[in-house]
C-alpha cells in the first residue's frame, strides 16, 4: 500500500518527466553526443536543475493562489499575457507533433528493415502510432492517461539505461563535461542551437504552466507542499539520469567514431556494428516510449491551455477540443507525407521553446512577489535570487537560439 501510495503522489511528477524526455529530447540529446560528445552535460544537469525548480515554483502559486498560471497571467498581468503563451506554445507543440511523428515512423522503418524485406512504410507507421494517440485522447481522463504514461515511462527509462551500460564513454569525459563551456569544434551558431535546443526540451515552459492544472487535479493543498516539492524533484532527477544516458550512448558510438548524426534513424544503422541488434532493439523500443509518452500531452496542450485561460474544470471531451485534437494529430503525418527533415524540424522546435522561457520566469517573479495575489507567502529573498539567475539564463539561451536558428534559416 505505501508503494501504491508513493507512485500515486508522483504521477504528476511521472506525467511531466514523460512529457518533456520524449523523442524531441532523444534527438537532441543523440545530436549533443554525437556532435560533441560529453562535453554539453553540464548543459543537461543544468537545464534539469532549473526544471525541477521552476516546476516546484509554479506548484508552489498554485499551492498557495489556488490560481492555475494563464488564470493567474489573465487576472493580474494582462489577459494578453495569457493568449502569448496560447499562441506561442501552440506553435511550439505543432512543430513537436511534426517532428515526433516524424522520427517515430523514420527509426521504426529501419529497425523493421532488420526483419521485414524494404521495412513497414513510413505513411503506415505514422498512422498507426496517431490514431493511437487520438484514441487515448478521445478517452477525455487524465488520470487514466497517467498510468498509461507511467509505465510506457518505466519501459523508456529502463531501455536508455541498458544502452548507457552497453555503451558508455569513458568516466572522464563524463566528468569533463560537466564543467561549462561551449565546444570549440565546428560552427559556433550550430553548437548554440544544439545548446538552445538541450535548454529547450527540458527547460519547457509548457510543464511549468501546465503544473498548477496537475497540482488541482492531484487535490494538493498548503499542507502538500512536501509531496509537490518531491514529485518535482523526482521528475527532475529522471530527467536528468535518462537524457544523459542518451547522449552517453550517442557519445560512447558515435563521437567515438567521428560520426555526426542528421538522423535519428542513422543510430539504427550506426549502432548496429558497434553494439549489436540488442542495443539496437533496446533504443528503437526507448525511442517509441519516448514519442508515445510526449505526443498525448502535445495534443492536448491546446485544449488545457484554454480551459486554464477560462477557468474551467479540464474537460477533454468537449466537441470543439476533439476537432482541435484531430487537426493537430494528422500534423504527424507531414515528415512521411512530404518527405521532410525529422531531426531539422526538432532541433528548430525545442530551440523555439528558448524564446518563451524569458517571459515565463518574468511572470512568475511578478506573481510571486504581488501581495494581493500571494498575501503573506511571497517568495524568499533566496528564491527570488534564484530566479534571477534562471531569467538571466533564460536571455542567454533566447541569445543562443535566436542566433543558431537565424544561421540555420540562412543555411536553408
Amino acid at each position: 500500500m505505501r508503494l501504491k501510495k508513493l507512485i500515486k503522489s508522483l504521477l504528476p511528477g511521472i506525467f511531466l518527466f514523460g512529457f518533456t524526455v520524449g523523442t524531441g529530447s532523444v534527438t537532441s540529446m543523440a545530436k549533443a553526443g554525437a556532435d560533441y560528445g560529453m562535453s554539453l552535460l553540464w548543459a543537461i544537469l543544468l537545464s534539469c536543475y532549473i526544471t525541477y525548480f521552476m516546476i516546484n515554483q509554479y506548484g508552489r502559486f498554485t499551492l498557495v493562489t489556488g490560481k492555475t498560471a494563464l488564470a493567474a497571467f489573465k487576472k493580474h498581468i494582462h489577459p494578453a499575457v495569457g493568449i502569448f503563451f496560447i499562441v506561442a506554445l501552440t506553435l511550439h507543440v505543432s512543430g513537436s507533433i511534426i517532428g515526433v511523428m516524424g522520427i517515430i515512423a523514420d527509426i521504426c522503418h529501419e529497425w523493421t528493415k532488420t526483419f521485414i524485406e524494404g521495412g513497414i512504410p513510413h505513411i503506415a507507421i505514422a498512422l498507426f502510432f496517431v490514431t493511437i494517440v487520438y484514441l487515448l485522447f478521445l478517452d477525455g481522463r487524465t488520470k487514466v492517461f497517467q498510468k498509461i504514461l507511467t509505465f510506457v515511462v518505466a519501459i523508456m527509462a529502463i531501455s536508455f539505461l541498458i544502452n548507457f551500460f552497453i555503451m558508455p564513454p569513458p568516466v572522464e569525459e563524463i566528468a569533463k563535461g560537466l564543467i561549462p563551456k561551449v565546444p570549440e569544434t565546428g560552427s559556433e551558431d550550430k553548437a548554440f542551437l544544439v545548446i538552445a535546443s538541450i535548454v529547450g526540451t527540458t527547460v519547457f515552459s509548457g510543464l511549468f504552466i501546465l503544473r498548477g492544472t496537475l497540482v488541482k487535479e492531484a487535490n494538493w493543498t498548503w499542507k502538500d507542499y512536501k509531496i509537490q516539492k518531491r514529485d518535482a524533484m523526482f521528475a527532475g532527477i529522471m530527467m536528468f539520469v535518462v537524457s544523459a544516458s542518451v547522449m552517453a550512448a550517442a557519445s560512447g558510438t558515435l563521437h567515438a567514431q567521428g560520426i555526426s548524426l542528421e538522423n535519428v534513424s542513422e543510430m539504427i544503422v550506426l549502432l548496429e556494428p558497434v553494439a549489436g541488434l540488442f542495443a539496437v532493439g533496446v533504443f528503437t523500443l526507448g525511442v517509441v516510449a519516448a514519442g508515445v509518452s510526449s505526443q498525448f500531452p502535445n495534443v492536448s496542450m491546446l485544449p488545457w491551455l484554454l480551459d486554464d485561460y477560462h477557468e474551467r474544470k479540464p474537460n477533454l471531451r468537449r466537441l470543439d477540443y476533439r476537432i482541435y485534437v484531430l487537426i493537430l494529430s494528422f500534423f504527424g503525418m507531414i515528415v512521411p507525407l512530404f518527405q521532410a527533415k525529422p531531426v531539422t524540424i526538432m532541433i528548430a522546435s525545442q530551440a523555439f521553446s528558448a524564446l518563451i522561457l524569458p517571459v515565463t520566469v518574468a511572470s512568475l517573479i511578478y506573481l510571486g512577489n504581488k501581495k494581493i495575489v500571494v498575501k503573506e507567502k511571497k517568495l524568499s529573498v533566496a528564491t527570488n535570487i534564484q530566479l534571477v539567475f534562471v531569467l538571466i539564463f533564460s536571455l542567454i539561451m533566447s541569445y543562443m537560439s535566436y542566433s543558431g536558428l537565424f544561421a540555420f534559416i540562412k543555411n536553408l
